[in-house]
């Protein structure tokens, strides 16, 4: 579900992000009165990276693709553990996983999910075609426009005289 065409995130990027936001709520669980919540978030939320095959993962376990849905059941269970009565969360702790729900989400909507064997033919093929539409033309084929051109030119000239002399 790419939002914009050519403004897709390197998955590297993508991966690392959720690294950091997985550190912020752990980091920020050691000031909390209440750090369960936003602890075991943060753990998840590093966890879903780390099984994740891509350049900054430590367990490539899972595709780009179900890493895709894992990122969504990740993103629904911050929600839920947003609003959920069981386990006392602090302000702040509510504040801090509604805000990186909504970076999750950003990122998710501008990352490239696509596997890297199909990125490599899509730069080959882009590359082919912006070859062939930035071409230059043959010599042989200068030479037959300016022809043409030329041609072109010499029969309006006869044909505007040819009409000005019918004129008179």
């Amino acid at each position: 579900m790419p939002a914009i065409e050519g403004a897709q995130r390197p998955f590297w990027m993508h991966q690392i992000v959720e690294y950091l936001i997985g550190l912020v709520l752990i980091a920020a669980s050691f000031q909390a009165p209440k750090p369960m919540v936003p602890a075991v978030m943060g753990m998840l939320i590093m966890f879903n990276a780390a099984i994740a095959k891509g350049p900054a993962s430590a367990f490539p376990l899972v595709g780009r693709t179900v890493h895709r849905w894992l990122d969504v059941v990740v993103m629904l269970l911050l929600v839920v553990a947003l609003f959920q009565p069981a386990f006392d969360v602090d302000s702040t702790g509510r504040l801090l996983l509604g805000a990186m729900t909504f970076v999750m989400f950003f990122i998710w909507l501008n990352s490239d999910f696509s596997e890297k064997t199909e990125r490599k033919q899509d730069k080959h093929q882009q590359k082919t075609e912006r070859r062939e539409r930035l071409a230059r033309p043959a010599s042989e084929e200068i030479g037959k426009k300016a022809g043409r051109a030329v041609g072109g030119g010499v029969n309006a000239a006869k044909r505007f005289r040819k009409k000005m002399k019918d004129q008179q």
